[in-house]
């Protein structure tokens, strides 16, 4: 039994009570984008995280799961959690087939376990460069990772910040593998949404085929949570990033919800409102079906009906 750690400081936990959506998500509706944390007493975080979460296990996602009318889960490593993948495959393999995993793996993990990941539900491999949550990031020994994927038919998810992407877009556009990007790229959302900046990275995504999240509104704000005139309408300033992104990419747009939500300052979303984000990118029922259900069926689960 080893010595559970405290919080880091400040830390926001995940909102336990969540709002009743009034949008109804489509049946088979996808979360491609939420985390578990520990429990730590049964899966102790990396000694070498940047923060210590509070605990958000499997059984907690998946009522959340429930509570909004998703039908499936896309679990990403959180890097509270470093290389080692137990929760999250644990909380795959819980889900009876309902999830996906996508892993953090070291340049040198073999072929055996690799398939043995991708046996549990595992469909890719995350590459953080936000340099308040990883070290430098190695491109030599991230390109190896790639190498070793690639065969398995698995997919990299990148997470980077706008101003990164200049230096970054070349070793990108040079892996080997489909590309899934966290989180519209993490625009600047005070900067217009057809300036310089958020045009290079749709100019990005357009020449990769890449996938885009359009996720994680409560991270990218300014104008914050508050309704608009007594309506559920959050997020605002948000709106027209996500809705470019599905009025140009639209067969390649997810949406998820990253619950529990790590390392938010300003306030914990309340995920009922995350779902009544929804309809103000995706406005009609086709952008929605597309983006919740045959999008993330496409890609997570490409040989099954949907």
């Amino acid at each position: 039994m080893h010595t559970l750690s405290p919080k880091t400081p400040g830390w926001l936990d995940w909102y336990r009570n969540p709002s009743t959506p009034a949008f109804r998500l489509p049946a088979g509706a996808v979360d491609t984008h939420c985390h578990v944390f520990g429990p730590q007493a049964a899966f102790p975080f990396a000694p070498e995280r940047k923060y210590t979460p509070c605990d958000g296990g499997k059984e907690e996602l998946f009522a959340l799961r429930d509570r909004l009318g998703v039908a499936r889960n896309v679990i990403v490593q959180a890097t509270c959690h470093g290389a080692d993948n137990s929760a999250m495959v644990d909380a795959v393999r819980s889900a009876g087939g309902r999830a996906r995993g996508i892993a953090t793996v070291r340049p040198d993990i073999t072929e055996a376990e690799l398939r043995e990941l991708d046996a549990a539900g595992v469909r890719g491999v995350r590459f953080n460069f936000v340099r308040r949550l990883v070290d430098a990031a190695p491109t030599e020994a991230l390109t190896t990772i790639a190498r070793k994927i690639a065969p398995l038919g698995w997919h990299i998810v990148l997470y980077f910040e706008a101003t990164d992407l200049p230096d970054l877009e070349d070793f990108f556009g040079s892996l080997p593998t489909a590309l899934v990007i966290d989180h519209m790229g993490r625009p600047d959302v005070r900067e217009p949404v057809n300036g310089p900046e958020f045009s290079r990275f749709l100019r990005f995504v357009d020449r990769n085929d890449a996938w885009v999240k359009v996720t994680c509104p409560e991270r990218l704000t300014v104008t914050g949570p508050a309704a608009l005139n007594g309506e559920r309408r959050p997020y605002t300033d948000v709106v027209p990033f996500g809705r470019r992104v599905i009025e140009e990419f639209g067969h390649r747009a997810l949406w998820g919800t990253d619950w529990p939500h790590p390392n938010l300052t300003d306030h914990m979303p309340d995920d009922g409102l995350l779902v009544d984000h929804v309809p103000h990118v995706a406005v009609t029922e086709e952008e929605q079906r597309r983006l919740l259900v045959d999008n993330p069926m496409r890609l997570y689960w490409p040989d099954e009906p949907r």
